[in-house]
């Protein structure tokens, strides 16, 4: 590509907001008809860089060129009709409208100016659909169809909208299937080959190696390099994400095999065919004190629904749980809470944080409602609980007093777990903690989660990535379609892990 002039080009750019210095001296080039990776921890600079790319945020200093000609994008809609596309990680489309009111939204055939020609908009549907090797009923509304198949048509809006000639892609298979990824792959592969340039956010580091031509890795906020993949050893390519040694990362095995001499012979947990129709089996489990039992299973096998279960989300028709000795008969959260029992939930940006409540507020949510609200915590008290936790979790952020959406989503994963660790849990659920975020949090939160275990407290952990839960489990309870398939404790590697998810011996 070195003999060829850079579509766009990005030289000096920096910005700063209130506290924070996203982006230093930035410099980009982007080659039609390439895929190019962008990596980087949470915090690293990558949203802030796309959001100047794209008009979301003008920078501070420095220029940009597209196809040669100087320019600044004054908005969004400037960039798309320059020719720069996004389709972000939560699909912003019309789930009650059809596939092809959403693709042509705004821009419909008209039959005599007055009325919408709507044969004429389902062919054209179909015509762009099928540009992107996709065969799909345009008449049916988008929200009957997976979200794999809603990117899709995101995708196609995206480039119809403005006959793209730079696609960004921000986190697309954060919620894809295997299958459905490798689908998105090879439509990211055509487009490339017709000269468009796709600019592939990931934190999937595998996904990086299989598709990128060169990857540019960010750490905080400056760009650390551009490489080829074929050539960046992975242990290289983290170290240079992670700005420090992997040792941290290699002694985690050693960390798991210490903790497991504290592991009490009391169990802090103990359930006995507690179940739920239609939502998992009755299953048998017992968790000890300073332990960590992973949940593993294939996406619908029942995990979450164990974690509901076990912190009173959902009320059992079957079966017993006892917790410190004592029969559970009131299953609510708030009971759970009381009894030393804290759920990080899945989706954080649904269940977990609160927007627009300060980093502060967030931390000391469920340490008030342990309380009771007419027992109120002193503005002094609140200072000094966020303050602790900040620290000891590494959350940055300018001051307790900033909004937590404006967090990266690390950092936003982070204070959930101060909430609950605010209240000094005996038990700690972490339902996938790590999803979406970048390999040096997932670390320092494997880490905690093992810190926790040896301070006697016990962790149920939820994971899709088998070696995270290889890595910080003590034992592993298999789930397969909503039911207990099997344990597994001792030395296991992945394959054998997979074998048990599977449920088969080849």
């Amino acid at each position: 590509m070195s003999d060829q002039a850079p579509l766009l080009s990005m030289r000096g750019i920096s910005k700063a907001f209130p506290g924070v210095q996203a982006l230093t001296d930035v410099d980009f080039d982007l080659y039609a008809g390439e895929i190019r990776a962008i990596v980087g921890e949470n915090g690293a600079g990558k949203s802030t860089l796309i959001k100047v790319l794209t008009g979301v945020e003008r920078p501070d200093s420095g220029e940009m060129t597209f196809a040669g000609e100087r320019y600044q994008v004054h908005s969004p809609q400037h960039a798309q009709r320059l020719g720069i596309s996004t389709v972000y990680q939560e699909v912003n489309l019309c789930p009650n409208l059809t596939v092809a009111e959403n693709v042509l939204i705004g821009r419909a055939p008209m039959r005599w100016g007055i009325t919408i020609d709507w044969n004429r908009m389902n062919r054209q549907a179909r015509e762009i659909m099928a540009g992107l090797d996709l065969d799909i009923d345009v008449t049916r509304p988008l929200g009957s169809y997976s979200v794999a198949v809603q990117q899709m048509v995101a995708i196609a809006r995206a480039l119809d909208i403005s006959s793209a000639k730079v696609l960004i892609l921000d986190e697309p298979t954060s919620s894809l299937t295997l299958r459905e990824t490798q689908q998105l792959f090879e439509v990211m592969h055509k487009l490339r080959a017709e000269g468009i340039a796709i600019v592939f956010i990931t934190h999937f580091l595998d996904q990086v190696y299989e598709v990128s031509d060169r990857v540019t890795i960010l750490r905080n906020g400056e760009v650390v390099g551009t490489y080829d993949p074929s050539s960046l050893p992975r242990l290289e390519l983290v170290s240079l994400m992670l700005g420090r040694s992997l040792a941290d990362l290699d002694d985690m095995a050693k960390h798991k095999m210490e903790t497991l001499d504290r592991i009490s012979e009391e169990a802090f947990l103990q359930a006995r065919g507690l179940g739920m129709s239609g939502s998992v089996q009755p299953f048998d489990l017992d968790l000890h004190k300073g332990e960590v039992v992973g949940l593993a299973g294939l996406l619908g096998s029942g995990r979450t629904e164990v974690a509901r279960l076990l912190f009173g989300l959902d009320r059992p028709d079957s079966g017993t749980l006892d917790v410190a000795g004592s029969a559970v008969d009131d299953f609510s959260p708030a009971a759970s809470i009381k009894r030393g029992i804290a759920l990080a939930p899945e989706d954080r940006a649904a269940e977990g944080i609160v927007a627009d409540l300060s980093v502060r507020d967030n931390i000391i949510l469920a340490v008030q409602a342990n309380r009771g609200w007419l027992r109120h915590i002193s503005a002094r008290e609140a200072e000094e609980i966020a303050d602790r936790f900040i620290k000891l979790l590494h959350i940055a952020t300018p001051s307790a007093d900033q909004a937590v959406k404006n967090l990266s989503g690390g950092n936003q994963q982070k204070v959930i777990l101060a909430r609950w660790l605010a209240t000094d849990p005996q038990l700690l659920i972490l339902d996938e903690p790590t999803r979406g975020i970048d390999v040096g949090t997932k670390a320092d939160i494997q880490k905690l989660v093992l810190d926790l275990a040896e301070e006697g407290k016990s962790c149920v952990f939820i994971s899709s990535e088998l070696d995270e839960v290889l890595r910080t489990s003590h034992r592993i309870v298999v789930l397969r379609d909503r039911a207990k398939a099997t344990e597994i404790t001792g030395d296991v590697d992945e394959k054998e892990l997979m074998t048990s998810i599977a449920g088969t011996n080849a």
